[in-house]
């Protein structure tokens, strides 16, 4: 598979051609971004960590009935994956109240939601990344009409009822986390991105402590040893 040009950067990844038009490499970055870009860093081993942890999951959800654009993992970090038209939602999965939740709406910080909570974000950084309601995503025409957003909030839970127990089964609290979904060549919505520390928020179910980018966002260090800890409990 030959990796050609750049048709995409974000904050954690590149993403590149191939000469399969239907197929491009994900190549993972060291770099760290919070609060909207405001704040930058670099932690040399990080995206390879996160390719290894997004591959597990993504091996993981498939096995129970979740697509994904995920095809194989090519090397530390670079991923191969199906090409998708990404969809301009970040959907937020919440099982337990902290970050702007807590924040925006005085909810305590660790509280347990009495249900699984599913928000939508707008992808888009020049805006912040705006909170959106379902008449804002077909405003916007994010979709194309509102079953295609029950069915994001339907798979977003599907996977949040795989990965909760798992991660409990390895002492990790699955807290909250982001994803995104994308159409394939056929127009199926699927999985896409990435699941990892970067935008989950994992807490030690023994201890608390947090392990995953909060370390970044708050300043307490040790980021990667962290993220080191998520992926040895994934592969034992």
């Amino acid at each position: 598979m030959e990796k050609r040009e750049v048709i995409y950067e974000g904050k954690a990844k590149r993403l590149y051609s191939t000469d399969d038009p239907n197929l491009v490499i994900a190549q993972f970055k060291d770099d760290l971004t919070a609060f909207n870009g405001a704040k930058k860093d670099t932690e040399e081993g990080k995206g390879a960590l996160n390719n290894k942890v997004s591959t597990a999951l993504f091996q993981m959800l498939a096995q129970n009935g979740v697509e994904s654009h995920f095809v194989k993992m090519l090397d530390d970090t670079n991923m191969l994956c199906k090409k998708v038209d990404i969809i301009m939602i970040e959907v937020i999965v919440r099982n337990v109240a902290t970050g702007s939740l807590s924040k925006n709406l005085g909810i305590p910080d660790g509280k347990v939601l009495p249900f699984t909570l599913v928000e939508f974000d707008y992808k888009n950084d020049d805006l912040g990344d705006p909170k959106l309601n379902d008449q804002h995503c077909l405003i916007l025409e994010l979709v194309k009409n509102e079953a295609e957003l029950d069915q994001l909030r339907a798979m977003a839970r599907q996977v949040n009822d795989i990965l909760r127990p798992y991660f409990y089964a390895k002492g990790l609290n699955l807290v909250d986390f982001k994803l995104e979904f994308g159409r394939d060549a056929n127009g199926k919505i699927i999985l896409a991105d990435e699941i990892s520390p970067d935008n989950c928020r994992f807490w030690d179910i023994a201890t608390g402590e947090k392990m995953d980018k909060d370390r970044f966002r708050q300043g307490m260090g040790g980021l990667k040893v962290a993220y080191e800890e998520v992926l040895n409990r994934i592969l034992n």
